[in-house]
């Protein structure tokens, strides 16, 4: 679906007029690949046909990476880097960079360079074709588990099939977006981020680029089992009510077959038959049935009233430690709400 781009959407100043590509780079404890992902981008960036500037997110590492950013941005002025105070997460990095990046268009990319940098020249040129939004689609993935491959399949088709939302399949937070999209999307100061939801909620005009996903050059990765399941968990619950109403519904067929034995035990009792439930065990079973059943219902309620909770305090998302390579810019400065979203200390 194409279209041209918007008024809305023009850069309001860019040097040498030409405009300005932010590329937001997420890290945590990454000191085994930066120094390579710092050189692919560079050499990247240098033959697209807009500025560019890079932002990296250091999310509380604990390994020397702080200390490489800082060494990058001493050598290229065109890097900023913004230090959590400590680990939020890799959606409050994204989205810290979104607010500090000035481009007319931000790129998104994680560190680990399992996504190449070089497709980013034709997310650029898509973008400079009217699409707002650019978004990779792994046609294949290298080093990765079978088991992380079914389970990430079977995310995207359980997501497609619970929430009205359309999020294209295989897709992750590598992508373009234009300005409009990322102002758009700061203006949705939500605790539990799914990004990549977020921005199909948005609209606007969407494109996918198939690209092969490599395996990862050095390092760890850093999602456990139980961080991939927290973020599936953040995006089914942020984008579909569908399991209050299966609690629903399974409250109504547990009330069913609970209706159910009694009406036969009552005929069993007028017509004096035994032996079809009888003892303890039968009452043990439907004890614990009813039980697991609410239990579960409760779990799923649970979910949306911590998250209710949480929205409740309004807490910044993310705290700042400092900020490097920011001053140097020549009078550009994005919109933000960095009072709502975002805290400085200091």
């Amino acid at each position: 679906m194409e279209s041209r781009r918007s008024s809305s959407s023009e850069p309001s100043g860019s040097r040498n007029g030409r405009l300005l590509l932010s590329v937001v780079v997420p890290c945590f404890n990454e000191e085994e690949v930066i120094c390579d992902t710092s050189l692919r981008l560079a050499a990247v960036l240098a033959h697209a046909p807009v500025n560019s500037e890079i932002i990296y997110v250091d999310d509380g590492s604990s390994d020397s990476t702080p200390e490489l950013l800082r060494q990058f941005q001493q050598s290229d002025e065109h890097v900023r880097v913004v230090r959590f105070s400590r680990n939020f997460g890799h959606q409050m990095a994204i989205t810290a960079g979104l607010e500090h990046a000035a481009g007319d268009a931000v790129v998104i990319i994680d560190a680990d360079l399992q996504d190449p940098p070089e497709v980013i020249l034709e997310f650029v040129a898509k973008w400079m074709d009217g699409y707002d939004v650019v978004y990779g689609v792994r046609s294949e993935r290298e080093g990765e588990t079978a088991f992380k491959l079914w389970t990430a399949k079977a995310f995207y088709r359980c997501m497609a099939g619970l929430s009205d939302t359309r999020i294209p399949l295989d897709t992750g937070d590598f992508r373009l977006m234009s300005r409009r999209v990322v102002n758009a999307l700061l203006g949705m100061p939500e605790r539990d981020r799914f990004v990549r939801g977020m921005v199909s909620w948005l609209g606007f005009s969407q494109i996918g680029i198939s690209y092969h996903r490599e395996a990862r050059t050095a390092g760890t990765t850093k999602f456990s089992f139980f961080k991939m399941l927290r973020f599936a968990m953040d995006g089914i619950f942020s984008f579909s009510v569908l399991p209050l109403r299966i609690a629903t519904w399974i409250g109504f067929a547990a009330s069913g077959i609970a209706v159910l034995g009694i009406v036969i035990a009552v005929i069993e009792r007028l017509l004096g038959v035994h032996g079809l439930v009888k003892g303890w065990t039968s009452i043990l079973i439907a004890v614990l049935f009813i039980g697991g059943v609410q239990l579960i219902c409760m779990g799923i309620i649970g979910e949306y009233v911590g998250r209710t909770y949480g929205e409740s305090k309004r807490r910044p998302l993310y705290v700042l430690r400092e900020r490097i390579g920011f001053e140097v810019r020549e009078g550009r400065s994005p919109e933000r709400r960095q009072t709502r979203i975002g805290a400085i200390k200091g």
